[in-house]
């Protein structure tokens, strides 16, 4: 059976009102995590989307999601939809979880995406899914740490 998450933990030294606004702010999110940028409404129920262009084929996926919770500056969550495009359903999105903990002058953030089982797919797409995300977070999370290391 396909885990049901994906949990990553990492330490930035950022403090945490500096990786609040990264990765709660359309102007960030849209820096470090899509390359094509973003829009968010930070409110629960509130719209998410992010944008990655791909330059080699010129063409541009735009991912949908709904804020689910809110609270400053500890915790952010949303469910995102695939495949790009797509509204947000229960049986075709996961649900995203930011954490953010200080510990002196730096910031644990940690990442939890979790629902596969819920999504109305096979098993063999959701362990594709599951492995492209694990992928990923590991990617979009050292972009953060370098986005933030620039970041004014």
């Amino acid at each position: 059976m396909v885990p049901d998450a994906i949990e990553r933990e990492i330490l930035i030294e950022a403090p945490v009102a500096k990786v609040w606004a990264a990765i709660t702010t359309a102007e960030h999110i849209g820096a470090w995590f899509g390359n094509a940028g973003a829009t968010v409404d930070l409110r629960p129920g509130g719209a998410l989307t992010c944008t990655w262009r791909d330059d080699e084929n010129g063409t541009a996926d735009t991912v949908n999601a709904v804020v689910e919770k809110v609270d400053e500056p500890h915790l952010f969550s949303y469910r995102w939809a695939r495949p790009p495009g797509a509204p947000v359903r229960a049986d075709n999105s996961t649900l995203v979880e930011f954490t953010l903990r200080p510990e002196g002058a730096v910031t644990r953030l940690k990442v939890m995406e979790s629902g596969y089982h819920a999504l109305a797919e096979p098993d063999e797409e959701k362990a594709a899914h599951l492995a492209d995300n694990t992928e990923g977070w590991r990617l979009e999370l050292g972009e953060l740490v370098d986005y933030l290391r620039t970041m004014p």
